[in-house]
């Protein structure tokens, strides 16, 4: 099941410390990629946040993968669910009317 996830990164220090947080982050969220739990990312320019397609079996997996996040503490997340859409333009249906 996919999931649009919001995620905004409160304060969470400066320094070394901070800069060590930030590297096992980029290297979760490495990790969570190659399971295909991040499918996409994009971060919301001028601001500590970013929006994502996550994919889990269930909510339980996906709150389970959000909180291995290293940054979990200090991160504002919604989740919202998707189910396909009968219109979608990436569903096979256009592939058949052409």
């Amino acid at each position: 099941m996919e999931f649009l996830v919001y995620m905004e990164v409160g304060e969470f220090g400066t320094g070394d410390a901070a800069l060590s947080l930030m590297q096992q982050e980029a290297e979760r969220a490495h990790q969570l990629s190659e399971l295909n739990v991040i499918q996409r990312l994009w971060r919301v320019p001028g601001r500590r946040a970013n929006w994502g397609i996550w994919n889990a079996a269930t909510t339980d997996e996906l709150h389970q993968a959000i909180s291995s996040l290293p940054l979990y503490s200090y991160l504002t997340v919604t989740v919202h669910p998707l189910a396909s859409h009968p219109n979608d333009p990436g569903t096979a249906w256009k592939q058949a009317t052409k």
